[in-house]
C-alpha cells in the first residue's frame, strides 16, 4: 500500500472584488453588520459571462500541475467537487478533462457541497493508495454569484459566499509517516432542508409541504415551476443560527477524530485548515481545542465562504505564505449542508 501526497497545488480567485460597503449599494446592510456575523469584509466574484466554475478550475489545476511537475497527458484521474457546476448535468469534471486536453480519463464528481473537497481527497487517497492511479487531479471549485439574490430579503445568505477554485495533485509515495494519514467522514441528513436549494429538483415537495404546489397534470411539471421562480422559492435557504450550534460540534469532534485514529493531540497540530465558513466559527473552534492563532489559518475576511473551494485555497495561500513546512502536521475540517463533515490528517 501507498500512501498518498499533495504533490502540488494551486487556487484562483477573480480580480472582481466587492467589499462589504459595495453590498450596500444592492440590500440593506453594514459592514459592521456583516464583520460582526461572519468576519467577512470582501469576497470575489465571477466575470458575469466569461468565467465559469468549470474555467476557474482549470486556472487552479495548471498551477497545481506545473508545481507537481506533470501535465496533462500525466493525469489519470479528476475528482472535482462543487455545488455550482456549469451544468445541471453533466457533471464540471468532464468540462475540466475537454478543455484541458486530456485523455479519455474518468472524471468523478462529488457533490458534497462545503465538505466537498475533503470528501473528494479522501475518494482520491484509496485510489492511490491502492495504486490504482498515480497522478490524481482534486479540484473544488465554486461560482456562487451566478444563484445569488442581492436583495435585502436574502442578506443573510448573500453576504456570506464568493467564488473561486482549488485544486490539488496527488501522487503515491512510499515515505512511511508522510502524506495523507487519514480521512475521516460523516453525515446526518435529519435536518438537510436547513440549508439547502430546494430547486429546481425532482423530489415533488415530497419533503417540502409548505412550498408551492405543482401544477396537477398526468406528466412533467415536477421540475421547475413558474410559481417557484416567482416566489423566491428557488432561492438557496440557510437557518444560520442552527447550522452554527451544529458546526461547533461537528468541527472539534472530526479533528479529535482524526487525531484520536493517528495516536495524536492537539497540540501536535502545526496548522489546522477549516473550512472557511464563518470566522466566528473557527474562532470556537480554536478555542475549544486549545490552539494559538499559529495554528489556524483563515482567509474567509478576503474571500467569503467559498464551499467545496474554500479548503485548497486556504491550503495552497497557507503554503505560499511559508505556514506549512516538511514534516509538519496539516489538519483540514470542513462541514456543510447534508450535513456532512469531514477531516484529513497529513503530515507534510
Amino acid at each position: 500500500m501507498y500512501q498518498s501526497k499533495i504533490a502540488g497545488m494551486g487556487y484562483y480567485v477573480p480580480k472582481n472584488v466587492y467589499t462589504n460597503e459595495d453590498l450596500t449599494r444592492f440590500m440593506d446592510t453594514s459592514d459592521e453588520w456583516i464583520q460582526e456575523r461572519t468576519g467577512i469584509k470582501e469576497r470575489r466574484f465571477a466575470n458575469r459571462m466569461g468565467e465559469t466554475t468549470t474555467t476557474m478550475a482549470i486556472e487552479a489545476a495548471k498551477i497545481a500541475m506545473d508545481r507537481a511537475g506533470v501535465t496533462t497527458h500525466d493525469i489519470d484521474f479528476i475528482v472535482f467537487a462543487t455545488l455550482s457546476p456549469d451544468y445541471y448535468f453533466p457533471g464540471c469534471g468532464v468540462l475540466l478533462q475537454r478543455e484541458m486536453g486530456m485523455r479519455e480519463i474518468g472524471a468523478l464528481d462529488v457533490r458534497n457541497q462545503c465538505s466537498g473537497f475533503v470528501y473528494a481527497l479522501s475518494v482520491a487517497d484509496q485510489f492511490i493508495k491502492t495504486g490504482t492511479y498515480k497522478n490524481i487531479l482534486v479540484v473544488g471549485s465554486e461560482k456562487h454569484s451566478f444563484a445569488m439574490d442581492f436583495q435585502t430579503r436574502s442578506r443573510n445568505v448573500s453576504v456570506i459566499f464568493g467564488d473561486g477554485a482549488g485544486a490539488v495533485v496527488l501522487q503515491p509515495t512510499q515515505e512511511k509517516n508522510k502524506g495523507i494519514l487519514s480521512t475521516h467522514l460523516h453525515s446526518d441528513g435529519a435536518d438537510a432542508e436547513i440549508l439547502a436549494m430546494y430547486y429546481p429538483g425532482a423530489h415533488a415537495n415530497k419533503w417540502l409541504t409548505d412550498k408551492p404546489p405543482f401544477p396537477n397534470q398526468e406528466l412533467g411539471g415536477l421540475f421547475l415551476t413558474t410559481e417557484q421562480l416567482e416566489s423566491g422559492a428557488t432561492l438557496p435557504y440557510m437557518d444560520g443560527p442552527a447550522v452554527f450550534k451544529k458546526a461547533i460540534v461537528k468541527f472539534p469532534e472530526v479533528i479529535r477524530e482524526a487525531l484520536a485514529a493517528n495516536n495524536l493531540s492537539e497540540k501536535d497540530i502545526d496548522l489546522l485548515i477549516p473550512h472557511q465558513a464563518n470566522l466566528r466559527i473557527s474562532q470556537y473552534v480554536q478555542k475549544l481545542l486549545g490552539l494559538s492563532d499559529n495554528q489556524v489559518f483563515n482567509n474567509i475576511q478576503k474571500y467569503g465562504n467559498t464551499t467545496a473551494a474554500s479548503v485548497p485555497i486556504a491550503l495552497c495561500e497557507a503554503w505560499e505564505a511559508g505556514k506549512i513546512n516538511t514534516g509538519d502536521l496539516v489538519c483540514l475540517a470542513a462541514f456543510g449542508s447534508g450535513f456532512t463533515w469531514a477531516s484529513a490528517l497529513i503530515r507534510w
